[in-house]
């Protein structure tokens, strides 16, 4: 493998296991993997009802500091720990979300790990996988056309065409779509309106598939979607159209989790993929209870940092889902906290321990936040070639001045061997401590209570800033019965402020809320905070400009 540099070499490089193989580590009997060619399959939904009735391994959650824009390492690190619980003689799955193709042709370019942590075949991943993006984006655009097919028909569900609320998806960056008026041309086109679209990973549809637990909660959720409101403000739900039927056949097939492998073989579940800045960032339920009846250890992740990623995947997921996490690492770069520390971007591989401490701050509040659930903590120090040991040290100190361990780690290069030593932290960690896991706040306070309790204890805000619409919304929520609902804050990853160029660790600012959505299906309310957009842009120079197809089939550029 030395002779391979980019992590698309390094993939097509690895003796991938037939995934039938790779099933049969963990149980699965060979008529429920339901094979997509040689490498990818789904697990068939007869075997993950029948699974109920064993015992659960152990989850560990894998969590960030705020990242610099191109990552951490946070799946790569996630891949690194499973490979070497795996190596340790452990039966271990590694949970993760799928790879959204607007990021990939954004400005990450793929998003399945690095070097020899990965999770392969990386180029089916990062593209179309197994189609569960487009059977997402189907069933939600099917529900948009009914919408709008009702309102041409003046059919009974009586949606006035000012309230209505269901947008349209797109899995690609696209800022020109943010903001449409549809249905021009004529009488014979419909109604004209004011409407938008969202990315795919934003769609309450992939909320849903991520947090149901079945074919029949999915669809019950989908009833429950809300699409607009009449004239007297009642709302108008997905059943009201009935679209829930076939919006569920949609998604029949993407609601089995995909399984995959690493380059070291060790079983991957990659099923759905809500982004954790804009949603609420885990992949499915449904995938970590079946990895969690079937391994002794299971490694998931949470996306970008811990004040996003790590605050929903408890407060969301493992509350809604009954999950008892047992642990947490958090992914921490020398060049991450020099950047929290005022280092500029173009100046981070040079030597700078003085900002490593500075940024040291910005991975102490993260710290302090995961305590606050009640899950015993590690850092692990994804350390790049360009890192002295003057800065990893400086990480070291710091961590232990916090009563945390921080291991240096190497899977980037090293692969499971690189990783062993967190590995062996982690299991003796889950051996010395329980878990007394708690979600941040009951379900029984206000809406509005529990943005302020987030932004608070977990961004060290003095709390929110809404305006009379906002606050007046929320109430009639609160009224409705929709208050016991948890809330996802969408907020930028750069900062715990809503400001993304306040960076290390702020205190004392207000998180603006400008739009809150109710997400009555997947079961919690969306706070849109500051500049944050649902539907991102494209960078300058898109990763899009650089993938392109070999004379040869191959492709360059993806990761």
């Amino acid at each position: 493998m030395a002779s391979f540099s980019t992590d698309i070499e390094i993939a097509r490089a690895a003796r991938l296991r037939p995934i039938q193989e790779v099933a049969a580590r963990l149980g699965v009997p060979s008529e429920h993997v339901l094979s997509f060619g040689r490498d990818k399959a789904k697990l068939s939904g007869q075997f993950t009802d029948s699974l109920g009735g064993r015992p659960d391994g152990k989850l560990i959650l894998v969590t960030g500091v705020n990242p610099t824009p191109p990552g951490e390492g946070k799946t790569t690190t996630t891949v690194g720990l499973g490979d070497a619980l795996s190596q340790l003689g452990n039966t271990t799955a590694i949970c993760l979300r799928e790879p959204s193709l607007g990021p990939c042709f954004g400005m990450k370019g793929g998003a399945t790990g690095g070097g020899r942590a990965q999770v392969v075949p990386m180029e089916d991943i990062n593209l179309h996988f197994t189609g569960d993006f487009h059977a997402i984006a189907a069933a939600h655009n099917l529900l948009a056309a009914l919408v709008d097919n009702s309102i041409h028909w003046r059919g009974n569900a009586g949606i006035d065409t000012r309230r209505v609320v269901w947008r349209r998806v797109l899995d690609t960056n696209d800022r020109a779509l943010r903001q449409i008026v549809s249905s021009l041309g004529g009488v014979r086109n419909g109604f004209p309106r004011e409407t938008g679209f969202d990315i795919t990973a934003a769609s309450e549809i992939m909320a849903i598939l991520c947090l149901a637990s079945d074919l029949s909660d999915l669809r019950r959720r989908l009833g429950e979607i809300i699409v607009g409101y009449r004239r007297d403000r009642s709302p108008v739900y997905c059943r009201d159209l009935r679209a829930d039927g076939a919006m569920s056949v949609l998604l029949r097939d993407a609601m089995q989790p995909n399984l995959a492998q690493t380059i070291e073989n060790t079983p991957a579940f990659i099923h759905g993929g809500p982004f954790a800045n804009i949603a609420h960032g885990c992949n499915s339920v449904i995938a970590t209870k079946t990895a969690l009846k079937l391994a002794d250890y299971v490694v998931t992740e949470a996306g970008f940092g811990a004040d996003l990623g790590a605050e929903k995947f408890f407060n969301i997921k493992c509350r809604g889902a009954g999950l008892n996490p047992e642990a947490a690492v958090i992914v921490a770069t020398a060049r991450a906290l020099k950047w929290n520390g005022g280092v500029p971007k173009d100046d981070l591989a040079a030597e700078n321990a003085a900002a490593v401490a500075r940024g040291c701050a910005n991975l102490g509040r993260h710290i302090d936040n995961v305590r606050q659930f009640g899950v015993p903590t590690a850092v692990a120090i994804n350390r790049f070639a360009a890192d002295t040991d003057d800065e990893i040290a400086t990480i070291q100190s710091y961590a232990s001045s916090c009563g945390i361990e921080a291991i240096p780690c190497t899977h980037w290069a090293d692969g499971s061997a690189g990783a062993e030593a967190l590995a062996r932290h982690v299991i003796a960690m889950l051996r010395k401590r329980e878990s007394r896991f708690t979600p941040l706040y009951p379900d029984e306070m206000p809406l509005l209570e529990k943005m302020q309790v987030v932004a608070r204890r977990i961004y060290h805000a003095d709390g929110i800033e809404a305006g009379k619409k906002v606050r007046g919304q929320l109430s009639r929520w609160d009224e409705s019965g929709y208050g016991k609902l948890p809330v996802c804050m969408a907020k930028t990853q750069y900062s715990f402020s809503a400001d993304p160029k306040l960076l290390g660790s702020p205190s004392g600012h207000a998180v603006p809320v400008r739009e809150v959505r109710l997400s009555s299906g997947a079961g919690f309310v969306v706070a849109i905070c500051g500049e944050i957009m649902t539907m991102p842009g494209l960078p300058k120079v898109p990763s899009a400009e650089s993938i392109r197809v070999t004379d040869d089939g191959l492709v360059e550029g993806l990761g």
